[in-house]
């Protein structure tokens, strides 16, 4: 017996979206640093995703990004997806790479502009019809950099009406989730700057719209775990996108900073139900592997939110209500403290035999020979990079 005996059910249920840009080259402002075996193609993306989810069972959707992940035909992408063992996940758009959204998209003053936007989330759509997803992401760069520059109102009225338009492309079982960030690359005012302004335009827009949260999109401060359990609360979290931050949007592997804070989150995502399928909570990794390998930076990253989430699992509910109403301050953090502290590694190293998995992925991916094997077979062409 272990101590992840008892929560192996509900452990069962954490699926973890891997981004397709994390296995291709990415970097900070100054450098991009070219790596060996890096996919030159969305194919060669997902077939790194696929060994993710072999060696940890955690994985097994991919999201894609457009433009940078388009191709011809997309039915063809999801068979080939299948044949690794993954299905095509989340859809995100991209509008704040082209010179006409330098001023914004979605929100932009120009209406050809907004309509180009729109067509390009109108596209996304299609995608996901031919790919059977079942979330568009959006994310928008818009906002401005020196007061007076823009006029604040008027863009949260052309950004409902944009979001209007794209709300009702959806399908029937498809969702827009709405993705905020407080700052960057806009410095004076962003358009969706906190989960208010997503929220806001999201219960405007109807039930299939819901919100995202990046756990680095915040200012440093921020009680993160509050944000979710209220969005819980509201029905109104759609998704996560998962990474660790030090000073700003640093897109460090998630839990790398700081760990108690991802179990806080995942002890709120579990009091809410967040693990169950049917509440649609979506668990998905947003990161930029700059300098590690990026295939064992995927397989630590969602042995990271596995070891949380089992973590959080562990917390003694019952106990922990009993000495919250009591106001049993300091036996109610114990409780907490004693949970976070709780050595799941060897459980989870059972857990993973236990379903014919390797019970040390990292150890598993070093000898598997697979990236000697890429680094000599990838060779040519142009390395997908999150620009390219």
């Amino acid at each position: 017996m272990t101590v992840i005996d008892d929560i192996a059910a509900e452990l069962d249920q954490l699926a973890i979206e891997v981004p397709s840009w994390a296995y291709g080259n990415s970097g900070t402002r100054f450098k991009v640093f070219a790596t060996p075996g890096t996919p030159r193609t969305v194919h060669e993306k997902i077939a790194d995703a696929g060994m993710v989810n072999r060696l940890t069972g955690l994985a097994p959707s991919v999201a894609l990004h457009i433009p940078w992940d388009r191709v011809d035909d997309y039915g063809s992408l999801a068979a080939h997806a299948g044949e690794h063992g993954v299905r095509l996940g989340t859809i995100n758009s991209n509008t704040f790479q082209d010179d006409d959204y330098k001023f914004g998209s979605l929100t932009h003053s120009d209406a050809a502009v907004r309509n180009k936007a729109i067509d390009h989330m109108y596209e996304c759509i299609e995608v996901m019809n031919v790919t059977g997803s079942r979330d568009l992401k959006i994310w928008l760069a818009d906002g401005s950099n020196y007061p007076g520059q823009a006029d604040m109102r008027s863009r949260q009225d052309w950004l409902q009406e944009s979001l209007r338009k794209v709300y009702d492309r959806l399908g029937e079982d498809q969702r827009l989730v709405l993705e905020y960030k407080f700052f960057e690359p806009a410095f004076y005012h962003t358009d969706v700057p906190d989960w208010g302004t997503s929220y806001a335009h999201c219960l405007q827009l109807g039930e299939k719209a819901l919100v995202c949260l990046d756990t680095g999109h915040h200012a440093p401060g921020t009680n993160i775990e509050f944000i979710v359990a209220q969005l819980i609360r509201l029905g109104k979290l759609g998704s996560f996108d998962f990474n660790s931050r030090f000073y700003a949007d640093d897109d460090l592997i998630v839990g790398a900073a700081d760990p108690f804070q991802l179990f806080r989150i995942m002890a709120e995502v579990v009091r809410g139900g967040g693990l169950d399928p049917a509440n649609g909570i979506a668990l998905m990794l947003d990161q930029c592997h700059n300098l590690e390998e990026k295939i064992p930076g995927q397989i630590r990253s969602v042995l990271n939110v596995q070891e949380m989430t089992a973590r959080a699992l562990l917390i003694d509910r019952p106990a922990l209500t009993k000495a919250q109403e009591s106001g049993d301050v300091l036996g109610a953090n114990a409780l907490l403290m004693d949970a976070f502290y709780t050595d799941v590694r060897p459980g989870l190293a059972a857990w993973r035999e236990s379903k014919g998995l390797p019970a040390d992925p990292m150890a598993a991916y070093r000898e598997s020979g697979y990236q000697e094997r890429i680094n000599t077979e990838r060779q040519g062409g142009r390395q997908a990079g999150w620009g390219a």
